[in-house]
């Protein structure tokens, strides 16, 4: 059992916007809550490319869509942002100083396109 406590970025904030951090060894209800969270926000946004994927391949979106989905798609990023930082600050130095080999870039250009007149 590990024993050592570690502070942990939670996936959400104080009433006042300001982070959140547990001190913990990442077994108890709290930590479980973020854990179940931070699932819940990653699935979200998931969900939420998909959205933006279908939207912007229909190539015919109104500028208040445009504007709703650049909202929506700013707070999953700060949520994945979160749990990115989260995540990393709980990785080992050994885990941070070696990556898996499997995990290579994505590069297969599978992201969505807009027509250059979109940029004005």
């Amino acid at each position: 059992m590990n024993t050592m406590s570690t502070v942990r970025l939670l996936p959400w904030t104080g009433p006042d916007g300001k982070p959140c951090f547990l001190l913990s060894d990442g077994t108890g209800c709290v930590s479980r809550i973020a854990d179940r969270m931070e699932e819940e926000q990653l699935g979200s946004a998931a969900e939420l490319i998909d959205e933006a994927r279908t939207l912007l391949g229909e190539r015919s979106w109104t500028p208040g869509e445009l504007h709703l989905l650049a909202v929506e798609l700013t707070a999953a990023l700060v949520h994945v942002h979160r749990v990115a930082e989260s995540r990393g600050a709980r990785l080992t130095e050994a885990e941070r100083e070696a990556p898996d080999a499997d995990e290579a870039p994505d590069s297969d250009g599978d992201g969505p396109r807009l027509p250059a007149e979109a940029f004005g």
